[in-house]
């Protein structure tokens, strides 16, 4: 999709279709209606005003209405797309309203289209959410279905803002590279396990370097085994599938002063079958997706390397199979963590917080000075919060903040959840330092309390994203499938870091 920035007025704009934002009555009736709306409702000839009168369209958000031929406008369509509350309409909203949009006139063969905005103080932002959404909502997971597609993507996309600076072609830059990132952390966790095995994970994230700012390191189960990995080997050995840890590494040519260094660390189980604790067959399909917080890091490094932070940042994937070989871990096994402690394996189907035990320290090994890990880790998150929010746990509340705020910044829902100290006493084996799951009550808690023990003293953070990783039903803004959340909140993270 070509991303273009216009500064003509909406009425001169040549497309398939032009977009408008139009938001619910009280802001109508209180005058909030943006003036490029109220511009487009006198060149139709009060066709906008006439929805409303009409109960045909209230404005409601992602509500949509369609007129062919506008009267006074060169476009060959007029989409007015409800906002809902303008008080409330944030870059956020208009993100998803901006996919949304896109995914509609898809559906209708429109091949390029145009979203009118205001000119004003934060219009930057506004163009860089809207054009990111725009390429998250014409993304599609169908390369694999053969024959006709449903629908065919946009060959063009433009944001209309009359008099703004043409500078705002930055602005699309931005976009264009983050929604990249995102979308090939989406491809990446859409791929099936018989394709995308984690060897053939670290052939995409190597592939993924040429030409970036990025050194990528792949560690084989020799190396790993040589350096005393024994929780991420363990939970490997039941699977044909030999394991890897992908380290992909940015360094900033000016960097900046205070001594940060980001890593961020992705579970990659490509395929979950929970090993001897076997999964029940329903849903097992969905395991594919146990590798979405690997591939968000990896997303957010291809990303990261383009825009160029002036921290550096590590990322470290363990990648591995969970399956139930003749060779499989045991309940009952003990393990040796790169870290020394060691750990009783109660339920080999809490495998990830197995993997990003090692990884994480391995991370502290590198010189990382802060820590964020993502993960498809527990059920017991989605209990606690569904699939709108991912939970986030943490041990330092300044690294908390800085990733909530770039989380907000960006539009995605992160919810904190405690880590108190007792909850510590869930975690006790007669056998060894650590078991690896705690009681039936607070599971998300005691995964993220045990994932604590191998980061800590290092500030770090957790995101569990089990309930956010992937839709399991599609939205007017997205299809059905993998998300890429915390991509955009990663990059943002790394790049808004001074020192």
């Amino acid at each position: 999709m070509e991303l273009k920035f216009e500064a003509n007025p909406i009425e001169q704009v040549e497309s398939d279709a032009v977009i408008v934002i139009a938001f619910d009555k009280e802001s109508a009736a209180s005058g909030l209606t943006p003036e490029v709306t109220m511009a487009v409702n006198a060149a139709t000839g009060g066709w906008i005003e006439e929805l409303y009168e009409s109960g045909e369209f209230a404005g409601k958000s992602l509500e949509m209405s369609l007129l062919h031929r506008p009267t006074g406008l060169r476009a060959k369509r007029l989409l007015v797309l409800g906002g809902g509350k303008a008080r409330t309409f944030s870059a956020a909203e208009l993100r998803t309203a901006a996919a949304a949009a896109v995914r509609f006139l898809k559906s209708k063969g429109v091949r390029s289209a145009a979203l009118a905005l205001d000119a004003g103080d934060s219009l930057d932002g506004l163009i860089t959410a809207a054009a990111e959404g725009a390429i998250l909502g014409d993304y599609e997971l169908d390369h694999y279905k053969t024959g006709e597609k449903e629908t065919q993507p946009l060959e063009s996309f433009g944001l209309v803002a009359p008099g703004a600076d043409g500078a705002m072609n930055e602005a699309l830059d931005r976009a264009l590279i983050v929604a990249e990132a995102q979308n090939f952390a989406r491809a990446l966790a859409s791929e099936p396990a018989n394709i995308l095995t984690p060897t053939v994970l670290s052939h995409r994230a190597r592939a993924m370097c040429i030409g970036e700012a990025l050194q990528c390191e792949v560690m084989d189960a020799s190396a790993m085994r040589q350096l005393g990995m024994g929780a991420l080997l363990g939970v490997a050995q039941g699977s044909a599938e030999p394991p890897v840890l992908i380290v992909l590494r940015y360094r900033p040519f000016d960097e900046a002063a205070g001594g940060v260094h980001l890593g961020l660390v992705g579970k990659a189980v490509t395929f979950d079958s929970g090993g001897i604790s076997i999964k029940p067959s329903e849903n097992m399909d969905k395991m594919k997706y146990d590798m979405c917080g690997g591939a968000a890091v990896i997303g957010a490094m291809q990303a990261i390397a383009r825009l160029k932070p002036r921290i550096p940042v590590t990322a470290i994937v363990p990648a591995v199979e969970n399956m139930p070989g003749s060779g499989a871990q045991r309940p009952g096994d003990i393990v040796t963590t790169l870290s020394g402690r060691t750990v009783e394996v109660l339920n080999t189907d809490a495998e990830g917080r197995l993997i990003l035990a090692d990884a994480l320290y391995y991370a502290s090994q590198q010189g990382c000075t802060h820590l964020v890990d993502v993960a498809t880790l527990t059920g017991a998150i989605v209990v606690a919060l569904g699939h709108l929010n991912t939970g986030v746990f943490a041990n330092d509340d300044a690294l908390l903040e800085r990733v909530l705020a770039a989380a907000r910044e960006e539009g995605e829902k992160f919810w904190p959840m405690p880590l108190d100290e007792e909850y510590k006493d869930e975690l006790k084996s007669p056998f060894a330092d650590l078991p690896n799951i705690g009681t039936r009550w607070g599971g998300a808690i005691t995964a993220a309390m045990f994932l604590k023990q191998f980061a800590d003293p290092l500030p770090w953070v957790h995101l569990d994203i089990a309930g956010t990783a992937y839709l399991e039903e599609k939205k007017p803004y997205m299809p059905k499938g993998p998300t890429g959340v915390a991509v955009r909140t990663f990059v943002t993270l790394a790049t808004s870091w001074q020192g």
